[in-house]
């Protein structure tokens, strides 16, 4: 059952990121966030979450995490969803997001959830190895829920 995470969460949130980042974010990093204004985030406790921040009238989603094995179930759609439902509670008219262009999963996401190529960013994710991804900048209109699949 998806539910809103707060800072006290942070634990919880730096472990399923762990399981779907490298390098991951610390619990400190989620909790300051979580404490600054604007941001919120739903989780599934155990399976995913996702984390967005709302300034004026446009929200980003600022990261999305899916442990692996809860992958490929509806999941990641459900969290952006409930992402956008959270934007357009707080007045946004768009949500924004970077993902990196060659991440083939979370594009297919993305494209079924509505959202369109607004830009790139050269060079935006450095790798540990291998050379750094262009980062691709997308944007969804909301409010503007779409139909289940």
């Amino acid at each position: 059952m998806i539910a809103a995470a707060g800072a006290r969460d942070a634990a919880a949130l730096a472990a399923l990121h762990a399981q779907a980042f490298e390098p991951p974010w610390s619990e400190a990093e989620f909790a300051a966030l979580l404490s600054g204004p604007g941001v919120e985030a739903v989780i599934e406790p155990g399976l995913g979450f996702i984390l967005v921040r709302t300034v004026a009238d446009e929200a980003e989603i600022l990261t999305l995490a899916v442990a692996p094995g809860a992958r490929r179930r509806g999941l990641g759609r459900r969290l952006v969803e409930a992402a956008a439902e959270l934007a357009a509670a707080r007045g946004a008219a768009s949500l924004f997001l970077e993902v990196a262009a060659d991440n083939a999963a979370a594009l297919a996401l993305y494209a079924a959830a509505g959202f369109v190529s607004a830009g790139r960013r050269p060079g935006y994710y450095r790798r540990a190895e291998g050379p750094a991804a262009d980062a691709l900048i997308l944007v969804r209109k909301i409010p503007g829920r779409l139909p289940s699949p």
